[in-house]
């Protein structure tokens, strides 16, 4: 690869649901594939109910630690040289869409943690679908 040839990238959301487990190791297969980086991308929020926010937690480090956990527990040390992992503080959608500017691709877990158990495509995956300026992949759990 010259200097002036960049690598491709492709970004992946993980919020540790099945369905972005799922997502990261297609991913994965597909940045070997295609020899692009893959960056690991999760959202967090504090969450809040009716404007409170729970306090005597660490919010950031929990999500960072399960972030940690589903990178090891699904990547095999061959993908090390290629993967970046990044902690983004916001709404998931924003986050996601902002790490994807300038990506080849963006790939999802069709739900992820929230929302309505029956639907087939989460809020999320759906604002990715619609805003995102690259393709984006989004897998399903059976």
């Amino acid at each position: 690869m010259t200097s002036s040839q960049r690598r491709e990238r492709i970004v992946v959301g993980v919020d540790g649901s099945p369905a972005s487990l799922l997502a990261l190791g297609w991913a994965s297969r597909q940045a070997a594939l295609t020899d692009a980086d893959l960056d690991v991308v999760h959202a967090w929020q504090v969450p809040s109910a009716y404007g409170m926010v729970p306090a005597g937690d660490d919010w950031e480090q929990r999500d960072r630690a399960e972030l940690d956990r589903a990178v090891h527990d699904t990547l095999s040390a061959a993908d090390s040289a290629r993967v970046h992992v990044r902690q983004l503080r916001g709404h998931p959608a924003e986050a996601l869409l902002e790490a994807a500017a300038d990506a080849d691709l963006l790939v999802v877990g069709s739900r992820g943690r929230g929302g309505f158990t029956g639907m087939m495509l989460g809020s999320v995956s759906q604002q990715l679908v619609v805003h995102a300026q690259c393709p984006v992949v989004v897998l399903h759990t059976k």
